[in-house]
């Protein structure tokens, strides 16, 4: 029956209709493919999974990379990746190292603006990048990288004259906390961002392929559900034309079926090294659409799965530091919010509810 099924598949590509052009074909498949990994990406950055997300991202680049042209939702894909990888210092879009990804992510928003309808959500956008470019760097102890931020922007992007005073003051007082700073918050970026992509979603639907993945999935459930039902109905049918039987031939015992104590089904099914899962790791992140998400493909006949991380080493006098300011900040217990503030070296929120523990034992904190 497979067979069957591809065969006419195969005969189905090879006799459609001649008076369309296939790369025609082509071009629409591309773009529906293109929209959905564009809908995956979006929900990837609302659910806030760094490694579902790039892993989204290097297969829209793929698919991208057979159309024409590069479209507008190519580039709220770079944008979104900039504001994605916001907290971390280290990571460079571009061949500037001193552009921090929450810049250049600000100087692609200026790019975007005709694709946002409220003009007031396009000026949040862009103060709330412009705040979080120095709040992260005074986060992380980089003061100067804090004051460099200010004079690219005022360089490179329109920066208002009283958001750069201000700024330039909590700067030189290293007001890591200052409320200013905490009303225009990461998190407060992240939901801004987020209300801005269902406003375009909403205004260019992108979900024909995810209507019609959604109805053969449940046409598929339904069908396996009458199939079922249809054996259960043979199988009781049988079984009372066999009472009948018995009972006319004068046969008075009545053969229940055996019930089976024990599955009979094997459970150690052997998998072919293709049906293993592959892993990968995020190198380097570049603004060139076909290295923004460079990822290594480790061997599936390799023992050693390669890490993403190196396990948690010693706590440091810094990590303290961090979570003490978190704790300070969203208050105890507040474990998955501190997380996102601060690079933790791999640790988890129950990790850091440990070490708060000790911290609090040893008297170092109230």
């Amino acid at each position: 029956m497979a067979a069957e099924n591809n065969n006419r598949t195969v005969s189905d590509v090879n006799n459609h209709d001649e008076s369309v052009s296939f790369s025609h074909i082509t071009a629409v498949a591309t773009g529906w493919m293109s929209d959905f990994m564009f809908l995956s990406l979006c929900r990837r950055f609302k659910e806030g999974k760094r490694e579902e997300f790039n892993e989204t991202l290097s297969a829209f680049q793929t698919i991208q990379k057979l159309s024409l042209k590069r479209n507008e939702k190519a580039k709220i894909c770079d944008f979104l990746a900039r504001v994605m990888h916001g907290k971390l210092l280290d990571v460079q879009f571009g061949d500037d190292d001193s552009v921090m990804p929450l810049m250049s992510a600000a100087r692609l928003w200026s790019d975007l603006k005709n694709t946002v309808a409220d003009e007031s959500l396009f000026k949040n956008v862009a103060i709330l990048l412009i705040v979080q470019s120095v709040a992260v760097c005074l986060e992380k102890g980089e003061r100067s990288s804090a004051s460099s931020a200010l004079r690219w922007f005022g360089n490179n992007l329109e920066l208002p004259q009283g958001l750069r005073v201000k700024l330039s003051k909590i700067v030189a007082q290293v007001e890591t906390y200052h409320p200013f700073l905490m009303s225009f918050s990461f998190s407060r970026l992240l939901e801004t961002v987020q209300s801005y992509l269902d406003a375009y979603l909403e205004k260019n639907p992108s979900d024909y392929l995810l209507k019609a993945a959604s109805k053969m999935v449940q046409s598929s459930h339904k069908t396996e559900g009458l199939e079922d039902e249809g054996s259960r109905d043979s199988s009781l049918s049988k079984k009372a034309s066999d009472v009948t039987e018995d009972r006319k031939k004068g046969n008075t015992t009545c053969h229940r079926p055996k019930r089976k104590l024990l599955s009979t089904i094997n459970t150690d099914v052997w998998k072919p090294d293709t049906c293993k899962k592959h892993h990968f790791s995020l190198r380097r992140i570049s603004s060139n659409a076909s290295e923004l998400s460079q990822m290594t493909e480790n061997s599936p006949d390799t023992k050693k799965v390669q890490k993403t991380r190196k396990p948690p080493q010693k706590w440091t006098s810094q990590l303290d530091k961090y979570l003490k300011d978190g704790v300070k900040r969203h208050g105890q217990g507040k474990w998955s919010r501190i997380l996102m503030d601060y690079d933790f070296e791999g640790r988890t929120g129950t990790m850091l509810k440990d070490r708060w523990r000790v911290l609090r034992r040893a008297h170092e904190v109230g």
